[in-house]
């Protein structure tokens, strides 16, 4: 049986352990500092302090102003108010009912787009080309004069292909439109800057970038038409009530600027991993087929099918061996790996369905080296050797 030294964690993108240095950060607001920052005596401006700096600390790593910076209990949740809160909002002032998301976006905006259409909104979901990108003609083919929101993901979680977005908010904001963008994983991986680039509302989440889990962010910038989306207190400018989290924002932003300072290296690092790990899967295996764009990808996901005319494997039997030989991938979405269903984002670039469920996400992170990359293909190998139907 393999131990747990011996494992191999490749699933970074579904979530990242929590840096030393952000446990150290949160400790002394699960002990000593406790007060609840919204109570005006000393306990409670003790913690606020903390809280507001955080909040700063997080608008400084992505360019906002930090009154623009909304804490939530992570992207779903972000995801969910940026769609519902100005879906909402927008249509109560306007009338305009219609909003724009593409075919490969994370189930967090498909099912809250999903739940809009039962109010009567209308949604056009985008398809993209066979790479995971959103063609800007189709785009702009899309838009009515009703189109109050377009939601575009800066980077896609399975595939790992970069979206246009500065081209993509052009076009929303030459029509009036409000432009959304899921940033859970690029935030930490790519340059992010709100004073330079056309986006409305941003979503993030701490624990994709070794922060804790339960804690992200919206970013809403200054003037957006957005309903507030929990109620029963003042807390986030009364857009999200509740007793704020002030370990985690702290841990939050920690990570975060942790994640901005290393990045240049990081990412030069993870991109040097993923092309040694494509090139050994290429020399090792006939007939795979590589998902997402060749260039405009994150440098730490490398996503792979295995062509189902050429073989024929059991996808479920594929994952359940390489964990039980102490491999974490997945195949697609954290969210969705309980389900048998193949892969949304996979189809959209035209897999068929067999092919789509013979395949593997490797996401690496900081603490993947070259000898796990190597060890997990010649695993990877032996697997692919015993479920095999071919």
């Amino acid at each position: 049986m393999t131990t747990h030294k011996e494992k191999i964690y490749l699933d970074y993108c579904a979530t990242t352990p929590v840096d030393p240095r952000v446990v150290d950060a949160m400790m002394p607001y699960f002990t000593g500092m406790f007060g609840n920052a919204s109570s005006i005596h000393s306990f409670g401006r003790e913690t606020k302090i903390p809280l507001e700096e955080s909040r700063e600390a997080v608008a400084r790593a992505i360019g906002a102003e930090t009154g623009e910076v909304y804490f939530t209990s992570g992207g779903t949740e972000a995801d969910n108010h940026a769609l519902i809160g100005t879906a909402f909002e927008v249509r109560r002032k306007t009338g305009k009912d219609h909003l724009i998301i593409s075919a490969i976006e994370h189930h967090a905006v498909l099912h809250s787009a999903e739940y809009l259409k039962g109010f009567g909104f209308r949604v056009t979901e985008l398809p993209v080309d066979e790479f995971g990108k959103v063609v800007s003609n189709e785009l702009r083919s899309a838009i009515t004069p009703k189109t109050f929101l377009i939601s575009i993901m800066h980077a896609n979680n399975e595939i790992g292909t970069i979206q246009d977005i500065d081209t993509i908010a052009g076009i929303a904001h030459e029509h009036g439109i409000i432009f959304h963008s899921d940033c859970v994983q690029s935030a930490g991986k790519l340059h992010l800057d709100m004073k330079r680039q056309n986006i409305d509302l941003l979503s993030i989440s701490a624990h994709k970038f070794y922060g804790p889990k339960g804690i992200g962010a919206l970013f809403i910038r200054r003037g957006t038409e957005i309903d507030s989306f929990v109620h029963g207190g003042a807390q986030e400018k009364g857009r999200r009530a509740g007793t704020e989290n002030v370990a985690l924002t702290v841990g939050f932003a920690k990570a975060l600027q942790l994640a901005v300072e290393g990045m240049k290296y990081e990412s030069q690092r993870l991109a040097e991993l993923r092309s040694a790990m494509r090139k050994l899967l290429s020399e090792k295996f006939d007939g795979i087929l590589f998902n997402g764009h060749p260039t405009d990808s994150l440098p730490n996901i490398v996503n792979i099918s295995f062509d189902s005319k050429k073989n024929e494997i059991d996808g479920e039997a594929l994952l359940m061996n390489m964990d039980l030989h102490g491999v974490a991938v997945t195949s697609g979405s954290a969210c969705t790996s309980g389900s048998l269903e193949p892969s949304h984002v996979l189809r959209a670039l035209g897999r068929d369905e067999k092919t789509t469920q013979a395949s593997i996400r490797f996401s690496m992170g900081k603490y993947t080296t070259r000898e796990e990359i190597e060890r997990a293909v010649v695993i990877l190998e032996e697997v692919v050797a015993t479920v095999s139907r071919s």
